[in-house]
């Protein structure tokens, strides 16, 4: 997969050595990981915690009988973790993390937090959670019309759970951002509802296409992730240029969507 990472699915390069088996889990793995980050990394902190909170959410989403499918949606929270938690320790550990990851990681510090936000929030829906949702739904789920529709509309009520964030994590960072983001946020909050929407359809859309790679076997599947992993890289890429990102979002898009074979 030209990462070598991928192959294991492993997360014993970093500060726990168990995988997770319960949200609870995930959210213990991540404070790790804020509490062994240096001082001076504020803006990687600020998506981990952010993450670590949007977490919890989900969390006490499926207590509250939330989802169709509580079970499948655990094992799905725990998958992506995994992807964004095993590029995390990599990166930290010096070893070469996904295209995506490489760039958000790697972003000036100086730039505005918000900015820093989105780039790794951009890593990681569009290109580990295509990855993650195909990795809990086998070929034998996809024959399953009723099956799939119930899947896609836990997955569309993901979004119900991050909407119901926007306005609790922009009043989370405030302090942390820059005069221009706070005048900007009733905009940023607006525009990031629509866009974490049309991100997640995107996505379904790739979660197919990735789907009938691995039916075709899995030098295809390889080809059709790495295709992921450079629309992803280059959609990073392009919010690394100047001028308001959240605007720039809320013009060009968030998702990325690949491209019939």
């Amino acid at each position: 997969m030209g990462w070598e990472s991928r192959k294991t699915g492993s997360m014993r390069d970093g500060p726990a050595s168990q995988p997770a088996s319960t949200i609870a889990d995930v959210v213990a793995q991540l404070q790790q990981r804020i509490d062994a980050l240096p001082p001076d990394e504020v803006h990687r902190r600020i998506f981990i915690k952010t993450y670590q909170r949007t977490t919890q959410a989900v969390g006490e989403s499926v207590e509250a009988a939330f989802f169709e499918d509580p079970e499948w949606v655990v094992r799905w929270d725990i998958a992506f973790a995994e992807l964004f938690i095993v590029a995390h320790d990599a990166d930290r550990a010096g070893r070469p993390a996904p295209r995506p990851w490489r760039l958000a990681f790697h972003a000036d510090s100086e730039l505005p937090t918000i900015a820093h936000l989105l780039l790794d929030m951009n890593a990681h829906i569009n290109y580990d959670l295509p990855q993650a949702t195909l990795s809990v739904i086998t070929d034998q789920d996809f024959e399953d019309a009723v099956l799939i529709e119930r899947r896609r509309r836990d997955h569309e009520r993901i979004d119900k759970i991050l909407a119901s964030r926007v306005t609790a994590e922009d009043q989370a960072i405030g302090g942390a951002r820059r005069l221009v983001d706070r005048i900007l946020a009733p905009l940023n909050r607006m525009s990031s509802r629509r866009f974490l929407r049309e991100a997640r359809q995107k996505v379904w859309l790739n979660v197919g296409e990735l789907q009938q790679a691995r039916l075709d076997g899995a030098d295809v599947y390889l080809a059709r992730l790495e295709e992921l992993e450079v629309l992803s890289a280059a959609k990073i890429a392009d919010l690394l240029r100047p001028g308001p990102v959240v605007l720039r979002l809320a013009v060009t898009g968030f998702g990325v969507t690949l491209p019939p074979p």
